[in-house]
């Protein structure tokens, strides 16, 4: 049955900031094409952040965020191919509204999504980082910024002797060390108890990752590993393919 799967697609976007209407604008342009092609997608991912300044209690106007969750329910249930046929999941990021910073992050308050689900029922609030079962594969998604806050706390600048390319040494570390945040507690707290949510043990087929860094691709001992770039600022997103493991950098 997987193999007869050639049509699965999985479409990737992180920061998606529903505050700008810029932001919003190009994520129309995105659900406009994919409602026009012959087979939709199976699964629409949506990255946090959801807003451009961080929620907390000093910047954030829940009520008005809660709003343009409900708007964007809205611009997806008027494409009424995705909405009857594509799945929706929305995955926290690193300043998105929650109890802490601490890894891993619950998922978003239901207060925020109760306007949006009304338009879209089935959609799906997971933490963060999440796993997909596609058949035999797993697939994890990770939204945090982790390639600088990784350079940063280098000891030892990595080798360039094979590559120079930062995220392809991102993507060793975290593949060697069998763990996707695998940086000081004093750096990115981890609720101890839920450590084990972070591993990448046994390995997993594909690494999902929504960092502000350029979006980039790269398989690593049969891993596919790859960042979706900031959809908010770069208008870049992925469309992947689990069944072939195809990975389509795509931008607007």
């Amino acid at each position: 049955m997987e193999k007869r799967a050639v049509n699965d697609m999985f479409v990737i976007l992180s920061e998606i900031w529903l505050d700008k209407e810029e932001a919003l604008g190009k994520l129309e342009i995105v659900l406009d094409g994919f409602e026009s092609v012959e087979v939709v997608p199976s699964l629409f991912v949506f990255m946090g952040n959801f807003c451009s300044k961080p929620c907390n209690l000093a910047n954030s106007d829940y009520s008005s965020l809660r709003l343009q969750f409900g708007k964007l329910g809205q611009i997806i249930a008027a494409r009424p191919r995705l909405k009857e046929n594509s799945r929706f999941l929305f995955i926290p990021g690193p300043d998105d509204a929650g109890p802490s910073t601490a890894l891993p992050r619950c998922a978003l308050p239901k207060y925020l999504t109760e306007e949006l689900q009304k338009y879209i029922p089935e959609a799906i609030f997971s933490s963060n980082p999440c796993r997909v079962k596609f058949y035999t594969q797993e697939v994890v998604f990770f939204r945090q910024d982790l390639l600088y806050r990784m350079r940063r706390s280098c000891l030892m600048p990595p080798s360039v002797t094979e590559t120079a390319d930062p995220f392809q040494h991102f993507v060793a570390t975290i593949t060697h060390q069998s763990h996707l945040c695998p940086l000081p507690l004093t750096v990115q707290p981890i609720i101890w108890n839920y450590d084990h949510c972070l591993h990448l043990y046994p390995t997993r087929h594909t690494i999902v990752l929504g960092d502000r860094s350029p979006q980039k691709a790269f398989k690593y001992t049969g891993i596919t590993c790859f960042n979706t770039g900031s959809f908010s600022e770069d208008s870049t997103f992925v469309a992947y393919r689990p069944c072939s493991q195809e990975v389509e950098l795509s931008s607007l």
